[in-house]
């Protein structure tokens, strides 16, 4: 009986200690992961004074067959939307549903996605778009159908983010395998623009390019990010390159974001949020636990991005704090 009673104490102190890490893990100082569950590829934006984040759901690419979305006041405390779009409202797409990116226009939310991992011209998939009058969907598909499904100048058609240009031009800027490619985008979304020297894939692939590419303009500057290394890999990071346009040329300047021994590996695949009327950047990115082997074992966190006096970016640490709360004026 004592024997039960010493086993009983001890059961009951573990769990105490449980939850009191959970709790500090959720309200105290240590904010990183924000996000509950295995995430990757994370798209940070903001809505009417929301933030959300839309993630690929990180697991076997057969069981890549939906996306969720997450919605916060203060970049803290995240609620669920689940599902918001899956394969049975896109009937083309089977699996490996990837890297979300998402736009708002005409009072329309644009989810951009890759599906299926086409490895040629020959398989279905591709890049997709979702449609739905709200940020949690449900999203419809839009066209029915890829709105690209071809290799052009060896990019894969994955990985891509929709970039608004200062002017209202919509670009698509993408690619796997190595290579980037920006297109424009016509008004309703449903395909692309040629430039005036009539090409409509314009390769603009930075020195160690390999996928995640993203794309915003501060004081004028156009910053182009992209990720490199492997993604099951410790060596996989964040660099970036400036540029006066957003065609390039895009000369590398450096890494901003890789792992720490002490805290996780494979940093990257990220995305950047700016607060409306100020100059503060949050890079949203994943990373994989030290504790986790599983390649799709990859979390979604937040940390605080600089810049130092010449506008270069400066080195993120990745860190278990991850940012305080920010709500949005």
């Amino acid at each position: 009986m004592r024997y039960m009673s010493v086993r009983t104490y001890l059961l009951m102190t573990l769990v105490l200690i449980s939850a009191s890490l959970l709790a500090q893990k959720r309200t105290g100082k240590n904010h990183n992961p924000v996000l509950e569950g295995w995430y990757a590829d994370p798209e940070g934006i903001i809505f009417d004074k929301e933030y959300w984040i839309y993630p690929t759901y990180s697991a076997p690419y057969e069981q890549q067959v939906f996306m969720d979305a997450f919605s916060s006041r203060d970049l803290v405390r995240w609620k669920k939307h689940s599902r918001i779009i899956d394969t049975t409202a896109v009937k083309w797409a089977r699996r490996a549903m990837w890297a979300p990116a998402i736009v708002k226009k005409d009072n329309r939310y644009f989810l951009f996605f890759a599906a299926n991992d086409i490895q040629n011209n020959d398989e279905i998939g591709g890049i997709g778009v979702g449609i739905a009058d709200t940020p949690g969907g449900p999203f419809r598909d839009y066209l029915g159908k890829p709105l690209l499904d071809r290799f052009h100048n060896g990019a894969q058609p994955i990985d891509q983010f929709v970039f608004p240009d200062k002017d209202g031009q919509y670009y698509m800027i993408y690619g796997g395998w190595r290579h980037c490619n920006i297109v424009k985008l016509n008004n309703d979304f449903t395909g692309f623009i040629p430039f005036d020297n009539g090409e409509t894939f314009r390769e603009i692939t930075p020195e160690g390019y390999v996928e995640g590419p993203f794309m915003f303009i501060r004081n004028g500057k156009y910053y182009f990010m992209w990720s490199e290394g492997g993604w099951t890999g410790p060596d996989y990071c964040v660099a970036y390159a400036i540029a006066d346009s957003p065609f390039g040329p895009f000369k590398r300047i450096g890494k901003i974001l890789e792992q720490d021994a002490n805290v996780a590996r494979g940093a990257g695949h990220h995305s950047v949020i700016n607060v409306p009327g100020t100059d503060e950047y949050y890079i949203v990115y994943h990373r994989r636990p030290l504790s986790e082997t599983d390649g799709n074992h990859r979390e979604t966190c937040i940390e605080r991005m600089y810049f130092d006096e010449n506008g270069e970016i400066k080195p993120v640490r990745i860190t278990f704090e991850g940012v305080p709360a920010r709500k949005i004026k």
